[in-house]
């Protein structure tokens, strides 16, 4: 019941021992397969000395590691004591299928991560009876959905007994009850709406994930945030810290400001500032399209009475989720509210938080672009999910048994290692993919009635010799599953060649309403239907995590074609790097970042193209190019005809520079130290003594915003010292404050280089001071900076707010500038 079991190798072991082909055929369950098991090898197992001593050892390492201390427990000043991580999905395991794909996926893995490293977090979620559909094919390669029937008392969660939580969806009540996994150290909690109390309609709000309509999504995201906050409460849990993965829990926001007005006497404002304290907001999203958006009236609907309760407006509730110049009746952006009631929010890479400060700029609107307050945290993957046993040994034996948890001096060590003794890591791995992609093929088309006669070709689908390429995501028409298939007889004869053969395997689901990505699937299909190329081209039908983790294991190219930026980070080739597979991207999401330029191969990326259908036709040319010219020679070239070393030396590099980055691991710690902590500490500066810090932050803002207008910079005024490299500039600049005062600003000197358009880049901030008052009731402020570049060099000087409580000093997105940059 404890889903550590789940990336426990020992564990896993135990249950397979009970019955070996039970847990096959159960994919690997324990209670499925603890529910075929028969009295006799029960009574069987209790008389093998070594099987109790063996299952002995594996409960008292379970209790070893809930007990135990772990980093986290080191970090003994650490402010942070609780997390509530709130998110739609939950991938843990495909034994409780509560995930679509990469959101819910990063989220199980950030769970086992924080369990690993004793972080304080709890999930909350909600509880899918028909969780995500499962995919088969018709005989035309159309993808078909099938929503079975989940029953969670088959799964490894608990019902809390006596929880009961209640949420008003418009005039109706919602009741939902509350189900527990324990996942290693972590609780997470699941809401699920279908009780008796509740009619047809209320309790098929968590009928399927991502499934209806937009109101049908509103209302599941209503119980996800409310019920969420409540059910915490009667859990008795008290998080410190809400981070909402997405938008999609935003409204656990909204309910924590009607609670803080309603029950401690908050003003609207107030409570705004203490909710921002304590919140953060990840988003996933690098394109507008991506995010949920609900139409004004059906926010009326459901929330008219949130806003009289909270005693402000409609339109007050609206503004938070507008940008400026949206239209009062303009649908309301969960994304926009997630960015406006959280104190730290980011990104999940570092060309995606370019890529939001951008899309999100007009909610800071005087701010220059790259000083917009959205951080990055680049995803990684839980290291014991998704590397196979093979190269976890491997990794044990040659970096630190710990591995994943190893300094990046550690991992040089794979510099002693045999090619011999990696290369058959991949072998071994590789033969392994070519089992299960034989075995599901002709499981799925048995199931499609196809008889014995003609399943016999399906013996021979892959060549576990030869260079075998994986592609596993959803079908969305931007991450150009086909982009090969444009030069279809270019493709075939890098498929059949005679001596250097590749092989190909694809996998992944289209949403159920988007037609477009299953016409993909089905051009997929339909190729690999061909005679001459079937053997060596395969789509593997419902992808799921298992899938998942033998596509990463296997494949010896990981292939990732998005049209830059639009992939946010894209986790999938950081499962295959650290089983030993090279990565052939376009230069987005995580793969910008790390490509180093021997640690995989970088597709060219035409993105100043205006014209799509050219753009994928250039960036094709360079995936070949990269395929016939590269990746191919290098994997078959074998001057002892047993280990292509230039190709294991590769192998090497990857795992060397990207094994030490891509632990989930690696990215809790940077949530913990860069996001939860800061946002720990604020939330207990804000909250403590009734929210006094709160409600004078929101009193310093309402002053600020009334008294900005008047804000100016009158002059600037360098000395007369030329700018020779090495030279000290002194600036002065007379500013107007108006109403407000020298404390509630930053005067700050700007500097940088100058380009062609007279714009200032590489800038840096000086602080400047207040020197004296100026004529007219304007102060003087002084600073200097070193001319410390050769060419063209300049400053300007601006304005922005400061108080002790704003976590940047853009927050409010006030900036006064200096008519030019000098």
């Amino acid at each position: 019941m404890n889903l550590r079991w789940s990336w426990d190798g020992r564990t896993r072991d135990l249950f397979r021992w009970v019955d070996p082909q039970a847990w096959q055929e159960t994919d690997g369950d324990p209670l499925a397969v603890l529910g075929r098991v028969g009295q006799a090898r029960l009574e069987e197992l209790d008389r093998d000395p070594a099987f109790k001593a063996f299952m002995a050892e594996v409960y008292s390492d379970l209790q070893r590691y809930l007990s135990s201390a772990f980093w986290f427990q080191n970090r003994t000043d650490s402010p942070l004591r609780s997390v509530a991580y709130f998110s739609p999905e939950f991938g843990i395991s495909e034994a409780v299928p509560q995930y679509s794909g990469g959101l819910g996926v990063l989220a199980g893995d950030h769970l086992k991560a924080a369990s690993d490293l004793g972080v304080p977090l709890v999930g909350v979620g909600l509880l899918y009876r028909q969780g995500y559909f499962r995919q088969s094919l018709d005989d035309d390669g159309w993808q078909r959905e099938r929503f079975p029937d989940l029953d969670p008392h088959a799964m490894a969660l608990r019902l809390v007994p006596g929880v009961r939580i209640s949420v008003k969806l418009a005039r109706q009540d919602l009741v939902a009850q509350v189900w527990r996994a324990d996942v290693g150290r972590v609780r997470l909690y699941l809401l699920d709406s279908d009780v008796e109390e509740n009619g047809p309609e209320e309790a098929g709000v968590t009928d399927r994930l991502y499934g209806g309509g937009t109101e049908h999504r509103l209302r599941q995201e209503i119980l996800l945030g409310i019920g969420g906050v409540r059910a915490l409460e009667a859990l008795g849990e008290a998080p410190q810290v809400f981070h909402s993965n997405e938008g999609h829990a935003g409204f656990l926001g909204l309910e924590r400001i009607r609670r803080l007005v309603v029950d401690q006497g908050l003003s609207f404002p107030e409570a705004v500032e203490a909710v921002r304290g304590a919140s953060v907001f990840t988003t996933h999203t690098p394109v507008p399209a991506g995010i949920d958006r609900f139409p004004a009236e059906l926010m009326e609907k459901y929330f008219s009475a949130w806003a009289k309760e909270c005693g402000v407006g409609f339109d007050t509730l609206m503004d938070l989720g507008h940008e400026a110049g949206d239209e009062p009746a303009a649908p309301f952006n969960m994304a926009v509210m997630g960015l406006r009631l959280s104190g730290l929010a980011n990104a999940v890479s570092k060309l995606h938080g370019r890529v939001s400060r951008s899309m999100f700029s007009s909610l800071w609107p005087e701010v220059p672009e790259d000083e917009v307050p959205i951080t990055s945290v680049t995803n990684g993957v839980h290291s014991a999910s998704w590397t196979s046993p093979e190269m976890s040994a491997f990794l044990t034996r040659h970096v630190l048994p710990a591995w994943s948890e190893a300094p990046a001096s550690a991992w040089d060590r794979l510099d002693d290692v045999s090619d011999y003794e990696l290369w058959r890591v991949r072998e071994q791995t590789r033969d392994r993919l070519v089992s299960t992609v034989r075995e599901r093929t002709r499981a799925a088309m048995q199931r499609r009635g196809v008889g014995p006669d003609d399943l016999a070709w399906t013996d021979d689908i892959l060549d576990p010799r030869i260079l075998t390429i994986g592609f596993a995501r959803r079908f969305a028409t931007y991450k150009r599953a086909t982009l090969l298939m444009s030069d279809p007889g270019r493709l075939k004869a890098l498929l059949t060649s005679p001596d250097r053969p590749v092989q190909m395997v694809f996998a992944g689901k289209a949403h159920p309403a988007d037609d477009a990505g299953k016409e993909l699937i089905r051009e997929v299909v339909r190729f690999s239907a061909d005679p001459e190329v079937r053997h060596r081209f395969a789509f593997v039908e419902d992808y799921d995590m298992a899938i998942a983790r033998a596509l990463t294991q296997g494949a010896d190219v990981w292939l990732n074609t998005p049209r830059r930026p639009q992939e946010a980070c894209g986790t999938s080739g950081l499962k295959a790097s650290l089983n030993g597979g090279l990565n052939c991207s376009i230069l987005d999401g995580w793969w910008d970042e790390c490509f180093d330029g021997a640690n995989g191969w970088a597709i060219a990326s035409a993105e100043a193209e205006p014209d799509l259908v050219h753009r994928d036709a250039t960036e094709a040319a360079s995936l070949f190019a990269l395929l016939e010219q590269h990746i191919v020679p290098l994997f078959y070239d074998r001057s002892d005809h047993v280990v292509p070393r230039r190709w294991v030396a590769k192998v090497r590099a990857s795992l060397r520079s990207l094994g030490p980055f891509a632990a989930a691991s690696r990215m809790v710690r940077d949530y913990v130290e860069e996001i939860y902590e800061p946002a720990a500490a604020r939330a207990d500066d804000l909250s403590r003594d009734d929210a006094r810090r709160a409600k004078e932050l929101s009193a310093w803002k309402t002053r600020v915003r009334q008294g900005w207008s008047a804000v100016v910079v009158r002059s600037v005024i360098p000395d007369e010292a030329g700018a020779d490299l090495g030279g000290v500039r002194q600036v002065e600049a007379e500013v107007d404050l108006g109403t407000l005062t020298s404390d509630d600003v930053r005067v700050e000197l700007i500097h940088g280089h100058v380009g062609h358009n007279d714009e200032l880049s590489d800038t840096r901030r000086v602080a400047m001071a207040p020197a004296r008052a100026a004529a007219g009731g304007a102060s003087t402020f002084s600073g200097q900076f070193t001319c410390d570049a050769t060419g063209r060099y300049g400053f300007t000087v601006r304005v922005v707010p400061s108080h002790p409580d704003l976590v940047w000093p853009e927050d409010m997105g006030f900036a006064t500038w200096a008519d030019r940059s000098r």
